[in-house]
């Protein structure tokens, strides 16, 4: 039963999120202050984090392709296919969520914990639309990033392909080439702006409506930093099944 009810509560909040805007020239600035922190702030760990395991696959598909009448132009397009459908927008997505999401729990848990959330209620203000609904909207450039991480994963694979001595640049690049579907992009970033709603909701919720002290923010970032992954993972199966099958 407390799962169906946690499952209500977060159906109401985003409700309730709607209603009662604050006025723009309010949240105009919480968005970019949103924007900043959640977004360009996740630029650096993305971009390190892409280039390198973009390197890592390339290297694993070239020392598992040992036959030579297999084609050197495949650890291109396997990289490709795995940075663009899988990697970028969701385990990047499960990264974030315990550096993005661990982040808006703590942050509005800590405003829960020291009644500031309270207060913006006494002023009659929707605290639910000043506190989550910024970083919903900053959030959905988050597939700006995915677009970034997504580059500099095939970049990383192919350095590490030319530098390693794996195959030639001419035939890493027809890898990428061969067979590309327009599609698998729009796939990619349907999922992304999913994750990305996924993302700024959920720890939300588990900030909005936690109950203790500074003890109980930190478990509740943590069982956010779970849930959002849980969710990710299985929107990531059944969008997967809808979208490409």
């Amino acid at each position: 039963m407390t799962y169906l009810h946690n499952i209500g509560a977060y159906f109401l909040m985003i409700v309730e999120m709607f209603r009662k805007p604050t006025k723009w020239s309010v949240m105009k600035n919480l968005i970019l202050k949103d924007i900043d922190d959640l977004v360009i702030g996740s630029l650096g760990i993305i971009a390190f984090i892409s280039f390198f395991v973009g390197g890592v696959i390339t290297i694993q598909t070239a020392l598992n392709i040992s036959n030579p009448l297999i084609p050197k132009y495949l650890v291109g397009f396997a990289t490709r296919q795995s940075v663009v459908l899988e990697f970028a927008p969701t385990f990047t997505s499960i990264i974030m969520a315990g550096k993005v999401g661990s982040f808006i729990t703590s942050s509005i848990g800590t405003m829960r914990v020291t009644e500031q959330i309270d207060a913006l209620e006494v002023m009659g203000i929707n605290s639910l639309n000043y506190l989550v609904f910024p970083k919903t909207i900053a959030l959905m450039l988050y597939p700006f990033a995915i677009a970034i991480g997504m580059f500099l994963g095939i970049l990383g694979g192919m350095a590490a392909c030319v530098y390693g001595g794996f195959s030639s640049l001419e035939d890493y690049i027809l890898g990428i080439q061969t067979d590309f579907i327009p599609f698998h992009i729009t796939y990619a970033f349907i999922k992304t702006f999913v994750f990305a709603f996924v993302l700024a909701t959920i720890p939300a919720f588990h900030g909005f409506y936690m109950k203790g002290g500074a003890l109980e923010v930190g478990k509740a970032s943590t069982t956010a930093f779970v849930w959002t992954s849980v969710v990710i993972i299985l929107l990531n199966y059944f969008l997967t099944q809808m979208l490409l099958s």
